[in-house]
């Protein structure tokens, strides 16, 4: 048995609003030619001499995380300019940023053909960062060799659980992607939340491609 309609249709004003921003730093490293260098010097002298690791890589070396040790004053340098990036996208109830001692360990990620990084995040941290050394391939080349880093809308998988084909809509109603690729060059910096799930696709490339991975945390200071 039907319902009589006594109210007609409603008129409705909806507007979406955009709460809870995720931050991710996106920087370009101006005049960085030495620090790259210096950098791709000491992972390769490391590399000479250690295993490496086995975390989310796949087909890839993976440095201890003491590169802040071995990796000599262009380590140091590219530490805190991470720092400086988290601590201006940082809030501290009734504190302030330079109240902590801030607090980085450091690893080289140096990937082969076929080399990639499971998702995954960083947990015990406040940020994580990436810098890129080398792409594995000419500069100038517009060649797609894979490899791309990206992140997941950390909203994503509770919606999933419940129906694997929903997608929200933006503040400019249009489709929000569920994970996002970064394109990236030599010199970038790229500074996110740690607890944001992130990855590394599939590197076809024949060169070696090169990265500095960075956990940024803060302690009280004594």
């Amino acid at each position: 048995m039907g319902t009589e309609d006594i109210y007609g249709a409603l008129k409705v004003e909806a507007q979406p609003l955009g709460f809870f921003e995720t931050p991710i730093a996106y920087a370009q490293l101006k005049e960085s030619e030495k620090l790259i260098y210096d950098l791709e010097r000491s992972i390769h002298k490391h590399k000479a001499s250690n295993a490496g690791l086995s975390r989310s890589n796949v087909g890839s070396w993976h440095s201890d995380t003491n590169m802040i040790e071995w990796g000599g004053e262009a380590a140091n340098k590219l530490a805190n300019t991470a720092i400086s990036i988290a601590k201006r996208m940082s809030h501290f109830q009734d504190s302030s940023p330079d109240a902590f001692e801030w607090k980085v360990s450091m690893w080289a990620n140096v990937t082969s053909l076929n080399g990639l990084n499971h998702i995954h995040a960083h947990p015990g941290n406040l940020w994580a960062a990436v810098f890129y050394i080398n792409m594995g391939r000419d500069p100038s080349s517009k060649e797609d060799v894979g490899g791309s880093l990206y992140v997941e809308d950390p909203r994503f998988p509770m919606a999933a659980m419940h129906n694997t084909g929903f997608r929200m809509k933006d503040v400019n109603g249009k489709q929000q992607a569920y994970q996002v690729d970064l394109n990236l060059q030599e010199g970038n910096l790229v500074v996110f939340p740690a607890w944001m799930r992130h990855g590394v696709r599939i590197y076809r490339g024949a060169g070696e491609r090169i990265s500095v991975a960075l956990n940024i945390d803060v302690v009280p200071k004594s």
